[in-house]
């Protein structure tokens, strides 16, 4: 016999579905919309921090969010909770970009890793070995698709995204030992992915941008053939760190303070390595010279803002080559809302733009 669910919990449900349809339209219209109609869609207000000035297709952004009632990236204390929302958020933002897929593992140290190949069209196109953010505890292959596809089809590379193990159920650095174990694999088959094995770049955002760093490290460490870049979008350097930015921001802009905070409990409390082991803060290793060139992306309205300009600065001070990149207006994840438009889209098409053209000239 099928049961009915309670009228209240049918009704609660129906709201649900209605307001998700009516958020994702409201995301689509965003990028047809003039800024002057957003601006007067704020009322006319900006928001001015340490002289950046909130991009106004973000501002909006994060003004739905609070009257959605999202405080951060973990919705919940749940995290299963915290995981089904940001699914239902990346969702909302997926864009239909085509490009030739596959669905593949990989040996990890703990089993088999779960990858995606984004194939470029030109023959021996360079490889970016992926690492998806979300706070060593959140996000997959699925998470960062629209990203991936996006860096392959306009930039004309092989992207390889890594599903790696995450946190609670598994604690630093098995996140770090399935990235490095993922690098190494396509050091080894990047021909038989159709790229070029001389071109060989690991990349990621957020928590990914902390793993490719910890990647380009071990490399050194172990004299083993270094990735030619390490793109670093707004990367994780060192979770016990006390910025200014994380005090300007530690709420309402995406990314909170709590955030970090529960990414670093699940990931390093209870863990093999203390959290100021450089396997997750890669901030605090001894040397840094000797390290792969790097691409580093920071954005304004950012709480990781301050450690990934330290992590930039220290690198270049080692005598790595680097390419600092700050996009004052943006937040935190702006690579992953390239779809709304905005300095989004603007800041993303650079990346992408500059990553081809550092990996073309090697």
């Amino acid at each position: 016999m099928t049961q009915s669910l309670p009228g209240t919990l049918r009704t609660s449900r129906v709201k649900d579905a209605v307001l998700d349809v009516a958020t994702k339209a409201t995301l689509n219209l965003l990028p047809r919309t003039p800024d002057r109609v957003k601006r007067l869609l704020l009322g006319g207000r900006s928001i001015t921090v340490d002289g950046n000035t909130l991009d106004t297709t973000m501002q909006l952004m994060l003004a739905g969010q609070r009257a959605a009632g999202m405080r951060g990236l973990f919705v919940s204390d749940d995290v299963a909770v915290s995981r089904a929302e940001l699914d239902k958020t990346v969702a909302m933002l997926t864009v239909d970009l085509p490009v030739d897929v596959t669905d593949l593992s990989l040996p990890g140290p703990a089993g088999d890793l779960p990858a995606r190949h984004y194939r470029a069209t030109e023959r021996d196109a360079p490889l970016l070995v992926f690492f998806h953010g979300g706070a060593f505890v959140l996000g997959g292959l699925d998470s960062h698709d629209s990203l991936c596809r996006l860096i392959c089809r306009d930039g004309q590379l092989n992207v390889l995204a890594v599903d790696y193990r995450l946190a609670p159920e598994h604690k630093a650095p098995a996140a770090a030992d399935d990235a490095y174990a993922a690098y190494r694999w396509a050091a080894d088959h990047a021909a038989e992915l159709g790229a070029d094995p001389a071109r060989i770049a690991v990349g990621g955002d957020s928590a990914g941008g902390n793993l490719a760093a910890v990647v380009s490290q071990r490399s050194r460490n172990d004299d083993v053939p270094l990735p030619t870049l390490q793109l670093l979008i707004y990367p994780v350097t060192d979770l016990c760190s006390a910025t200014r930015s994380k005090t300007l921001f530690a709420e309402g802009y995406f990314l909170t303070n709590r955030d970090m905070e529960l990414a670093r409990i699940h990931y390093t409390d209870g863990a093999a390595v203390e959290p100021t082991d450089p396997v997750v803060a890669p901030l605090l290793a001894e040397d840094l010279s000797g390290l792969p060139p790097a691409m580093v992306l920071t954005a304004g309205f950012d709480p990781l803002r301050d450690e990934g300009h330290q992590y930039a600065e220290a690198m270049r001070a080692a005598g790595v080559p680097v390419d600092h990149r700050q996009y004052g207006s943006l937040i935190h994840g702006f690579a992953s809302f390239f779809s709304l438009g905005g300095g989004s889209a603007h800041a993303t098409a650079e990346m992408i733009s500059a990553l081809r053209a550092h990996l073309s000239r090697r």
